[in-house]
């Protein structure tokens, strides 16, 4: 009787230390599961706060910038192109000096009044996102008091 019940003792503690490792298995597989996730979260995380633009832009600023590069560059790989905005300005030649002073992409077209729809009294700028600080040019331009609106110039 004693060797049946040393048998049963030895069964029983072989399968507690068993049930032990199946949990401790169990618990290291939920660790590394939670590990992953918090990782596909924070890889998540990082792609989002790199693709979301770097400042909130101006009401004024009526230009898709979605998707344009550091290089004020967007489209397809071999299909890059630069975006084109215009916007119109008193016509008085200390207005054009000081836009041409923040914006050295910029043509001063007085006798077009562009799709925006400048007025008489108004000249078109017209300018381009493919130069360095593109995103600091249009804010600074949309600073200006006498700026209402910049819109995505179309080249028809």
């Amino acid at each position: 009787m004693s060797l049946i019940v040393n048998y049963s003792v030895k069964s029983i503690k072989s399968a507690s230390r068993g049930i032990q490792s199946q949990e401790m298995n169990l618990t290291m597989a939920r660790s590394n599961a939670v590990r992953f996730a918090c990782l596909v979260v924070a890889s998540t995380l990082s792609v989002c706060a790199t693709l979301a633009p770097a400042q909130h832009t101006s009401p004024k600023i009526e230009v898709d910038l979605a998707g344009v590069s550091e290089a004020g560059l967007r489209g397809p790989p071999t299909g890059l192109r630069a975006v084109h905005y215009e916007f119109c300005i008193p016509a008085e030649e200390r207005y054009a000096t000081e836009v041409l002073d923040i914006d050295p992409t910029l043509q001063v077209l007085p006798k077009s009044r562009g799709r925006i729809g400048c007025t008489n009294r108004q000249l078109l700028a017209v300018g381009s996102t493919h130069q360095q600080g593109y995103r600091e040019v249009l804010e600074r331009l949309a600073a200006l008091p006498y700026i209402t609106r910049i819109v995505e110039s179309f080249f028809e």
